[in-house]
């Protein structure tokens, strides 16, 4: 059970002051939240004997509205810090787990689904927060407020009386303590059906439209039944054990008022105790119920937040299969593919096959090839996404390998083939690539984009907002969208990785040329399914199966009866034999 707070120490240990206040401040309430009972006794007391004047009556009361006053500020001041430490400690989770998706490599969201890692930052986040607001609390408060009435009740009534009404408790802990390690699994698993759960809600959404052109509406139903309760029968589970605590706790406490009210009866007669004592004894006895449940209580909520945690942490924990323990900077882009080979990490075959590249600062580089022919795969070398496979990449005459994730990207601009927007206007889309840029520097990219004719038939031109992924508007669009976005940060290294595929020939001419003239001295590569796009490249590459088919000029590949010449005579034909 405590393994949940020894995990968090070191969030404890950084705030040890904000929790050392809140055990003083919850001490001296829970000693104010004892005396009423005592006030109550000695008044029957006082009454049974005839003692009671008028004055004394009126003192009990002061001093009983004073308690009952000091233990609310007290109550208010300590829940006050416990609860701003969880949510304090939920922020700090929360950003360690963003800080942690940004800075993974692809590999790790291929290895893990987004539903997943979503319900980790949010669900699994929300059982951590109540572990560290309810849990700690029902921790230091139960402890703390079970020590003082106890110890009220021993000094100021019957230690006799106290122990064998107490005797029931050992047992409550015993069974609570194997009923919370049976939560804890069955948390783990209603986490994890959770976690599919929201996953096939994202896929039910990303792919709504292709559900529908399908008419397949009533099998995703069907499927997602089948998911929701699967999660719901494991959720039951668990609230099927967390159900035995408030019972179990209800019969021991009924069993300790029987014992309390029986022996109490007995010592009474005796004269060992006063009446007054007996029913200070069943007041403190009453208040005990909280902290018996409250215990209840904390075996289910540490368990949850203990589960709930590892997960979390699990997450945390990974590290990043990409090195990035390179520190220097490159000063210009010659780059030298030499003999890469590379396998993806979940992959069976070999991916690159000893690539042999050399482009100079200022070129152009076309790749062409079919498609899964490892167009894409020699990209993600030269941005890192993966770990480096056989063979060398060199930039500037250092291998990439000495290079940081960080300094080398913000030396390229990539324009991937997913297009991706966010659900922003258009001119924050562009600006993303560079924060800063002026609004000259804006309306070049639009520019060179040939995304100026097409902002001014849209709604609100710049201040459109794109919707969720880009979906209110076109393919083309959004590639050119996704292309100012990159040309607004004037990189040194521009990467198209089909990204022309959606719009019509004479843009594509016009982007290009717009490419050509604007970088002539920086270095582009295209890759695309269109030769149109490359004829003007200084090096154009074939690639097959992960390998370099072919190698060399326009005017030198179509003299060839290569793949790359039969592709250039079927453009240049309209596809007649």
């Amino acid at each position: 059970m405590f393994e949940f707070l020894i995990k968090l120490k070191w969030f404890f240990k950084e705030n040890k002051w904000r929790y050392i206040s809140i055990l003083a401040v919850l001490i001296i309430v829970n000693v104010l939240e004892v005396i009423p009972a005592q006030l109550i006794g000695r008044a029957i007391d006082f009454i049974s004997t005839g003692e009671i004047t008028l004055m004394l009556m009126w003192q009990l009361i002061i001093a009983f509205v004073v308690v009952i006053l000091l233990s609310y500020a007290g109550g208010f001041i300590w829940q006050y810090m416990l609860i701003g430490g969880a949510v304090k400690i939920e922020s700090i989770i929360r950003m360690k787990l963003m800080r942690k998706f940004l800075m993974m490599s692809p590999s790790f969201f291929e290895k893990n689904k987004t539903g997943d890692l979503m319900a980790r930052a949010t669900n699994d986040l929300r059982s951590v927060h109540q572990a560290t607001a309810w849990g700690v609390l029902t921790l230091i408060d139960a402890t703390t407020f079970m020590g003082t009435i106890i110890l009220a009740m021993g000094v100021t009534v019957s230690w006799e009386l106290t122990f064998y009404a107490l005797l029931p408790l050992p047992l409550l802990a015993l069974i609570e303590a194997k009923l919370g390690r049976k939560i804890n699994a069955a948390h783990k698993e209603s986490q994890e059906a959770f976690s599919s759960m929201n996953n096939s809600v994202l896929e039910v959404v990303e792919g709504v439209r292709l559900t529908r052109s399908y008419v397949q509406e009533k099998d995703e139903r069907r499927r997602f039944r089948g998911v929701t309760d699967e999660y719901l029968e494991r959720f039951m589970k668990v609230e099927r054990l967390d159900a035995l605590f408030q019972p179990l706790t209800i019969l021991v406490t009924m069993t300790s008022f029987m014992v309390a009210l029986g022996y109490g009866a007995v010592l009474a007669n005796k004269g060992v105790i006063t009446v007054g004592d007996i029913v200070t004894f069943n007041i403190y006895l009453n208040m005990l119920v909280w902290p018996m449940f409250a215990l209840g209580m904390l075996f289910n909520i540490l368990q949850r937040g203990n589960a709930s945690l590892t997960r979390i942490y699990k997450v945390l924990d990974t590290e990043d299969d990409v090195n990035d323990d390179g520190n220097d900077v490159i000063g210009n882009t010659d780059m030298n593919f030499d003999d890469v080979s590379f396998t993806y990490p979940l992959s069976k075959r070999e991916n690159l096959r000893q690539v042999s590249i050399k482009l100079k600062s200022g070129q152009t580089l076309g790749i062409a090839g079919r498609t899964g022919s490892g167009k894409t795969t020699l990209i993600k070398q030269l941005l890192k996404y993966y770990p480096q496979g056989r063979g060398r990449l060199v930039i500037d005459d250092m291998d990439i390998g000495r290079l940081g994730k960080k300094e080398l990207r913000e030396k390229i601009g990539y324009v991937s083939q997913e297009n991706i927007l966010f659900s922003r206007t258009v001119e924050a889309n562009i600006r993303f690539g560079s924060p800063g840029a002026t609004e000259e520097e804006l309306q070049e990219a639009i520019r060179l984009s040939a995304l100026d004719a097409d902002l001014g038939r849209m709604p609100y031109g710049l201040d459109t907002m794109v919707g969720e992924k880009g979906i209110a508007l076109s393919g083309g669009q959004k590639q050119r969208i996704s292309i100012a976005r990159s040309l607004i940060k004037d990189p040194e290294i521009l990467i198209l990785d089909d990204a022309l595929s959606a719009v019509d020939a004479k843009t594509e001419k016009r982007i290009i040329d717009n490419i050509r003239q604007s970088r002539k001295d920086r270095t582009t590569i295209i890759v695309t399914h269109r030769l149109s796009a490359i004829t003007h490249s200084d090096v154009i590459i074939v690639m097959e199966d992960g390998e370099i088919l072919e190698m060399g000029t326009h005017g030198e590949l179509v003299e060839n009866s290569g793949w790359y010449s039969v592709q250039n005579d079927y453009y240049q034909t309209g596809g007649a034999s």
